[in-house]
């Protein structure tokens, strides 16, 4: 209110004098400047109780300076200037109280807790140690207890960054604050709501927002030289010459390229941001941001996808994998699971075939079944469904779930095993990118720090080249890591997550994935990205180290020509009118080069729209030949295994596979959207090592089909059996690794790497452009 009032008032007094009427529009602005002085007195009693002096007792005094020579316009400026920056400052003081209401928010009211047999909805707070209480589907986990009836199934991605679902068995312990992604099941309490887990991350944002150290202001580290400059020449000036001589040097002093140039700088950073999708709160963000670097990250919905994702299908021999896919989708329509939608979701992209299901039965913790098409389908638990032993198909699921961590989902038909479902959280194609970008802008340690399980994280971390993985950390152990760093240097902290608040509250900077993440880590953040895409990261921290540069600049440039100034006052060359109208234009002076920071400094490229459509077109692509690129390994798996005929059967399958659908999207590729990354890319042929990589995959595949066709005159021998799976593996290695390098180099270039819509009308399909390059199309 105080900050538009005094910007009223600067407006009013200007159109006062435009009719004339000087007198009472000096007033205003003498009222406008009364409110800065009274806001700086403010502060400079809060700044001695802190043992520190500001640029707010110079500002002060060119308040009073001002008005004192009839400078009324100037003196309302500076008033002006000062409302704004204490605006900002109380702005900022209210983020812990807003965080901690979004925690609040977020937190559980009520439970069902039994009395004899009956359920009664009760308040939380009434809740004590022993009750026994039920947890519905969908409900969040009221207290801490101890699972007494079924199976329960929790989305723990809340307090852990787990992105799966984890299953809880008779006698565990869950946590408050946790989701019930399954059917009811019954708890007995172990806490208070006060005691409970999710209470205790209320308290860890609350103490990590008292305890982040108090920020000095870029202005305020030289207010305290400068201030002592002022005064001495305008001492001096007032024993040589007398008051009016003191009163020209300090308004010439006045502080504007420190009050205006550094403010300005930082609200043109800000706005700058902003068009990259990047809100920042406060120039202190800025600043802060500018000076870090280390970065420690969150890894689910931060590097990763952040939700279950299928990501292959195999089949037990008897049904094809879309066949298997299809049927386990059309029963798991009836299901609310949280894997039943990533299986259904991923059926639709496939353009499988889905039947209305019918005599559906879903059982907590196994499974579901029901009457698809006449046939009955089980989806769920490998027992559960009647996988017995380990054949072949399965054991290379559960060597998947060993390795990488993933999840999966087993699926009968009739009574007969027909496959696994494998689920994974993908990490993001621009990660790595994002990653080395993050280095270049001068980030020096990159820590993952999740509550996933250790071997995932490791993986990760791996793959996209972390410094250091902190695995299975609590809310509280993320919050002690951030404390270890932030001493060795300022620290970034990114999350998207109600269990990452804490920690980004403590951060020296707070960054939340605020387009996916929770409400709670977007108001304990100081940074929220509002697209979802990690490299705005680095074109964050690009733009904050290139904003302080020029802030720095102006505030440099401005002292040195107000020192200049003063001199000149000083030995009066410079009476105070004629001073003031000097400052003004070093005002106008710094303010312009402040402004600069209004261009973006980022040095990542990106796609037009148009380009954007074509690179979603090709990502949509690599998703529909994903299964193709998998199916080459489950061959090669199988020769030497299975009866020889059905071997081969496989293998000229996969073959035509690649011939019909690899083969048109490389070439696709090479005429459509490699052209288009060299124009954007720049350089000397920078896409020549994947254009090579192309032409490698062509001569594989071309061998691949010779070597079919010499054995299909006497069938495989062992020797063929060895080149045969030399070649699948082979080329499964290449095809995976070409196209994670596109999805990360190229195709995340776009504005939208999450939104696989359609491709645009106008663009030509893989196998159009196959036709288009060959010549077979007019």
């Amino acid at each position: 209110m105080a900050l538009v009032l005094s910007a009223v008032g600067l407006l009013v007094g200007g159109l006062l004098h435009l009719e004339a009427l000087g007198g009472t529009g000096n007033v205003v602005w003498i009222a406008v400047a009364a409110g800065g002085a009274a806001f700086a007195v403010v502060s400079i009693v809060e700044g001695l109780g802190r043992g520190r002096i500001g640029i707010d007792v110079i500002a002060l005094l060119a308040v009073v300076g001002a008005v004192g020579v009839r400078e009324h316009l100037a003196a309302a400026l500076i008033g002006l200037m000062i409302t704004s920056g204490r605006s900002l400052e109380s702005w900022a003081a209210g983020r812990a109280e807003r965080s901690l209401q979004a925690l609040l928010a977020l937190a559980p009211t009520k439970a069902h807790r039994y009395v004899g047999s009956q359920l009664e909805m009760v308040e939380l707070g009434s809740v004590t140690p022993g009750d026994l209480l039920m947890v519905g589907p969908g409900e969040l986990v009221p207290v801490d207890g101890t699972v007494t009836s079924s199976i329960a199934l929790l989305d723990e991605s809340t307090l852990t960054g787990e992105p799966l679902p984890v299953e809880h068995l008779l006698g565990d312990v869950v946590r408050s604050g946790t989701l019930n992604a399954g059917g009811p099941f019954d708890i007995r309490a172990e806490t208070t709501s006060e005691s409970s887990s999710y209470a205790g991350v209320v308290r860890l944002v609350s103490e990590a927002e008292a305890s982040q150290a108090p920020f000095v202001r870029l202005a305020d580290r030289y207010a305290l030289w400068f201030l002592a400059g002022t005064l001495g020449a305008s001492g001096a000036a007032w024993i040589v010459a007398g008051a009016t001589r003191a009163v020209a040097v300090l308004v010439v002093a006045t502080p504007c390229p420190l009050i205006l140039a550094a403010p300005v700088a930082l609200v043109s950073g800000i706005a700058c941001a902003a068009t990259r999708g990047i809100i920042v709160k406060g120039g202190g963000v800025l600043e802060r941001l500018a000076r870090c670097t280390t970065l420690l990250v969150d890894k689910t919905g931060t590097l990763t996808a952040g939700r279950p994702t299928l990501t292959r299908t195999v089949p037990a021999g008897v049904l094809g994998d879309d066949e298997v896919l299809g049927l386990a989708a059309s029963v798991d329509q009836m299901s609310p699971h949280v894997l039943a939608g990533a299986v259904v979701r991923s059926a639709r992209e496939r353009g499988c075939l889905l039947w209305p299901p019918q005599d559906v039965e879903e059982i907590a913790g196994q499974g579901i079944r029901g009457r698809v098409n006449g046939r009955l389908v089980a989806v769920g638990k490998a027992d559960w469904v009647g996988v017995t032993g380990s054949p072949s198909w399965a054991k290379l699921a559960r060597r998947r779930i060993r390795v990488d961590g993933v999840l999966t989902v087993f699926v009968a038909v009739d009574g007969q095993p027909a496959g696994v479902l494998i689920f994974d959280d993908p990490v993001r194609p621009d990660a790595g990118r994002t990653v080395r970008s993050l280095r270049h802008a001068g980030i020096e340690r990159i820590v993952m720090v999740t509550g996933d399980h250790a071997e995932v994280a490791e993986s990760v971390g791996a793959m996209i080249g972390m410094d250091e993985v902190l695995a299975e950390r609590t809310p509280s152990e993320k919050l002690d890591a951030v404390r270890i760093e932030s001493r060795r240097a300022p620290t970034i902290m990114v999350g998207d997550g109600v269990n990452d608040a804490p920690a980004l509250a403590l951060a020296d900077v707070g960054v939340a994935m605020g387009s996916r993440g929770a409400g709670a880590s977007s108001e304990a953040a100081d940074v929220v990205l509002t697209v979802d895409r990690i490299d705005r990261i680095g074109d964050a921290v690009l733009i904050a180290r290139h904003t302080r540069f020029i802030a720095l600049q102006s505030v440099w440039a401005g002292m040195i020509l107000s020192v200049a100034a003063m001199a000149l006052a000083g030995v009066g060359f410079l009476p105070a009118v004629w001073g003031a109208l000097l400052q003004e234009g070093i005002d106008v002076a710094v303010i312009v080069n402040a402004l600069r920071a209004l261009r973006s400094s980022t040095t990542s490229t990106s796609l037009s729209q148009s380009d954007t459509a074509l690179a979603r077109r090709f990502r949509d692509e690599h998703l529909a030949i994903r299964d193709a690129i998998d199916e080459l390994r489950s061959v090669a798996d199988m020769l030497g295994i299975v009866d020889p005929q059905e071997a081969m059967e496989r293998v000229r399958h996969i073959h035509r596979v690649l011939v019909d659908e690899v083969v048109p999207h490389e070439q696709a590729e090479e005429g459509l959207l490699y052209p288009v990354v060299t124009k954007v890319l720049g350089g000397d042929d920078p896409t020549g090592t994947m254009s090579r990589a192309h032409i490698e995959i062509a001569h594989q595949i071309r061998r691949l089909g010779q070597l079919i066709a010499d054995i299909d005159h006497d069938g495989p021998d062992d020797a063929d059996i060895v080149e045969l799976r030399r070649l699948l593996y082979g080329l499964h290695a290449i095809l995976r690794l070409h196209t994670t390098q596109e999805d990360e180099s190229y195709l995340s270039l776009g504005d939208e790497p999450e939104d696989h819509g359609a491709a645009p009308v106008d663009a030509p399909s893989s196998r159009e452009m196959h036709r288009v390059l060959r010549g077979h199309d007019r």
